[in-house]
């Protein structure tokens, strides 16, 4: 790939994932994803565990899905279940001496989902219109690789390095109107967190949209580090300072809750309008 697969050999990464369709929502059109593969076999994980780096790669993504009826609730899946089937293919090309760079191959898999996602909504009538926000990471030893469209997001933490403190970073964009507002200094936070387009999406899978162009990054890791990757219910109930706090800062005594289970949970009780679906991990 495009950064040698280095790492220590007790690195290890630690995972969480939850999901609820929220107080109001009759469906839950979030899904979310976690993998394990290498060039022989994929392994699909439980909403957490720990495992260590070396000789496997790791998935996690979020979607979050729309349509009418349930068709949003179907996009979603079957963006996840195309993560599934061709991101490993890529490592096992890799493993027999077909190098592509990891911009390539991401950018191919979400064209590869956007096309199904068109397919079927141009081919089944209750699926007119259906698509699909991606949030994707992929973990190889030393480095995670990103992608992402609509507005679902991921977040970094780093760990406290010296006298250093956490700052939460938004490595993804939102891709609407408002989130390009409040890059460009247009207006603060709250205005966008309040304003009434904040969810009409620019961007995304498949939903009539004539191409597709994904954001791509990757970010080299150290232990202690954390990646947040969520769908718009947890950003509508939490703010970045609160899921900060929560992740930083876990109950004391008794049996600690998973973290993504944590911030799914607090970001209902607080607002709750929208299907709220997290995964965290940390690189122990």
């Amino acid at each position: 790939m495009d950064h040698p697969r280095v790492v220590a050999p007790s690195q290890k990464l630690r995972w969480s994932g939850q999901t609820d369709r929220g107080r109001i929502r009759a469906n839950n059109e979030d899904a979310f994803l976690g993998l394990r593969f290498d060039a022989q076999q994929v392994d699909h994980l439980g909403k957490t565990g720990e495992a260590p780096l070396g000789t496997t790669d790791f998935v996690f993504a979020v979607s979050d899905g729309m349509g009418g009826a349930r068709a949003g609730e179907f996009a979603s899946r079957i963006t996840i279940d195309k993560v599934t089937r061709l991101l490993p293919r890529s490592f096992r090309q890799s493993a027999i001496g077909i190098e592509a760079g990891f911009t390539e191959v991401l950018e191919e898999l979400f064209s590869q989902v956007h096309r199904a996602l068109l397919f079927l909504g141009r081919s089944d009538e209750e699926c007119a219109g259906m698509g699909s926000t991606l949030s994707l990471c992929w973990f190889t030893p030393g480095w995670m690789y990103y992608a992402h469209i609509g507005d679902s997001r991921i977040y970094y933490l780093p760990a406290a390095r010296g006298l250093e403190t956490h700052p939460l970073r938004q490595l993804t964009h939102d891709d609407t109107h408002v989130g390009w507002l409040l890059r460009n200094g247009q207006i603060n936070e709250f205005q966008a967190r309040t304003h009434p387009r904040r969810s009409v999406l620019q961007k995304a899978l498949g939903a009539g949209n004539q191409f597709v162009d994904p954001q791509v990054g990757a970010v080299a890791y150290e232990p202690g580090d954390r990646f947040i990757l969520c769908t718009d219910g947890v950003v509508d109930g939490l703010h970045d300072e609160r899921l900060s706090e929560i992740l930083l800062h876990p109950p004391v005594g008794g049996e600690e809750p998973n973290p993504a289970f944590r911030l799914v949970e607090a970001a209902v009780e607080n607002s709750g309008k929208d299907n709220t679906t997290a995964v965290v991990v940390e690189m122990v």
